[in-house]
């Protein structure tokens, strides 16, 4: 995935490991020959509209809500049709309020949860709106100045807030994470790896985190019955340890 950088300097532009502690864990408890941390891609702020989410700060995420505000109004001043007219002027009120659009359009399941006061929209007002490509829709995680200090964390929170998770594939030559997006089924996870594996799968064997470090490894999570065997239609969850079997 591709996160692009606004109003950054301290971050360099590149590919970055996820240094999570948690694959560090796994990684003392299964010998392998090699260690791969999942990655991503960090990109400049002019590959911003290229990105798959952005990280800021709190000063420019002004600068990112004025870049849509400017077009709403632009196209505010060209009498849109009623129907287009109707979502700009609700598109400009969440922005007015400092409110990013993507958060509008897919609000956090739970009122916990950071913007969980951010006003509703829907897909059909951004579709009423003729050419946009809106900056602030797409996941945006604003970095307090503190949190520059640890960019390894900071690009773990992003890569998280922007709705990804990992699954690990441990033992003999390679410990990985992989990443893929959160609510992926096991087939599209498997496709993450292969497409050899995806065409062929048959299914899962999952061991979950938890499970996983509880017991003390992956023979000792068996012996306790905490491996499943799941169907290609299984959600999988962040850092399930996933062994595929497949038809070659």
């Amino acid at each position: 995935m591709k996160i692009a950088l606004f109003g950054i300097n301290a971050i360099k532009v590149g590919r970055h490991n996820l240094k999570d502690p948690r694959f560090d864990q796994i990684d003392k408890l299964v010998e392998a020959d090699k260690k791969t941390y999942a990655q991503i891609e960090v990109i400049a702020e002019d590959q911003l509209l290229d990105a798959d989410a952005i990280l800021a700060t709190a000063d420019s995420k002004a600068d990112l809500i004025l870049k849509d505000l400017e077009f709403v109004e632009t196209r505010l001043g060209r009498d849109p049709q009623p129907a287009e007219r109707a979502a700009l002027e609700k598109i400009r009120s969440l922005l007015e309020g400092e409110h990013f659009i993507h958060d509008a359009v897919h609000p956090p399941p739970t009122p916990a949860l950071p913007h969980s006061n951010t006003p509703s929209l829907q897909p059909a007002d951004l579709e009423a709106v003729a050419a946009h490509s809106f900056w602030t829709n797409k996941p945006i995680t604003v970095a307090a100045a503190e949190e520059l200090h640890n960019p390894e964390a900071l690009l773990l929170r992003a890569f998280a807030e922007a709705g990804y998770i990992c699954c690990l594939t441990v033992g003999g030559k390679e410990n990985r994470a992989w990443p893929i997006r959160k609510g992926a089924s096991a087939w599209e996870a498997a496709g993450s790896i292969h497409s050899d594996i995806q065409k062929g799968f048959i299914r899962a064997e999952i061991i979950g985190f938890g499970d996983f470090l509880e017991a003390g490894g992956e023979t000792q999570a068996k012996r306790a019955g905490k491996q499943r065997l799941e169907t290609k239609q299984y959600v999988m969850q962040d850092y399930d340890l996933t062994n595929f079997r497949f038809n070659k």
